[in-house]
């Protein structure tokens, strides 16, 4: 069988995805924000930890001081993350797991809402990682915790580093700064800008998807042999996003290496 200049000659054993603007649509604390009528000023502060600066412990407090969200709502958002979801990122994950390939979570998002979403998607728990927060008994905001590793900017590195420690072959999907510092250490690092489309991040890609769907991550995650062992419907899906993979918008292709 013929293998294209993109596709893995070896079997990828871990795939990370990030949460907000990759498996959703959209970005929870922004969400949050506009429910409690703060938007104005928390979405730019997103965007410039997502596109400039990276997240750091300063400016997570900060957005968080702001909005005080309640612990309803941030149970709340989960629905949002769901109803919201990427088209096909459940799909992709169900076989992506099916193949024998280990799936995890990577989020600064906070923890009730995106451990909801990401076991609905089929991850399991402990393979989700986010940022947990506390509430007074009533569900007012306390804090968040200070401890994790993932409101810094390296912090996604630093639990790939910690989840795998061996010569596997990895991948991780991702919209942000936050995402592109731990480039390095993966297989193949692919950008998604089928929510935000961001250039800078789109240079530091290996590939990088312009495309609504995340159908394309199986021509870039499969082997040859792999997509030989797909179900005609999950085969169907793959042709979808090679479509995705081979078209161009604007010049811009819907994935560029």
């Amino acid at each position: 069988m013929a293998i294209l200049n993109w596709q893995m000659q070896q079997p990828i054993s871990s795939v990370f995805f990030d949460c907000d603007g990759t498996l959703t649509s959209i970005e929870g604390i922004n969400q949050l924000a506009e429910l409690k009528g703060v938007a104005s000023q928390v979405v730019a502060l997103t965007e410039l930890a997502m596109s400039s600066t990276g997240i750091n412990e300063g400016l997570y407090t900060e957005r968080l001081k702001i909005i005080l969200p309640h612990e309803t709502q941030v149970h709340a958002l989960a629905q949002s993350y769901i109803k919201w979801q990427t088209q096909h990122a459940k799909d992709v994950i169900t076989i992506l797991q099916r193949l024998g390939k280990t799936v995890y979570i990577l989020s600064a998002g906070l923890e009730p809402a995106v451990i909801f979403f990401g076991k609905h998607l089929g991850v399991p728990e402990e393979r989700i990682f986010s940022v947990g927060i506390t509430f007074d008994a009533q569900g007012h905001y306390l804090d968040f915790d200070h401890t994790s590793p993932l409101i810094h900017h390296d912090g996604k590195r630093r639990l790939i580093q910690q989840l795998v420690r061996d010569a596997r072959l990895t991948s991780l999907i991702g919209d942000g700064l936050n995402d592109c510092v731990a480039a390095d250490i993966v297989t193949r690092f692919i950008g998604f800008g089928g929510v935000f489309f961001r250039e800078n991040i789109a240079r530091l890609s290996d590939y990088y998807l312009n495309a609504p769907t995340l159908s394309p991550l199986l021509a870039l995650l499969l082997t040859a042999s792999e997509i030989q062992l797909l179900s005609p419907a999950e085969n169907q899906l793959y042709q979808l996003g090679l479509n995705y993979f081979l078209m161009q918008d604007s010049n811009i292709p819907a994935i560029k290496k």
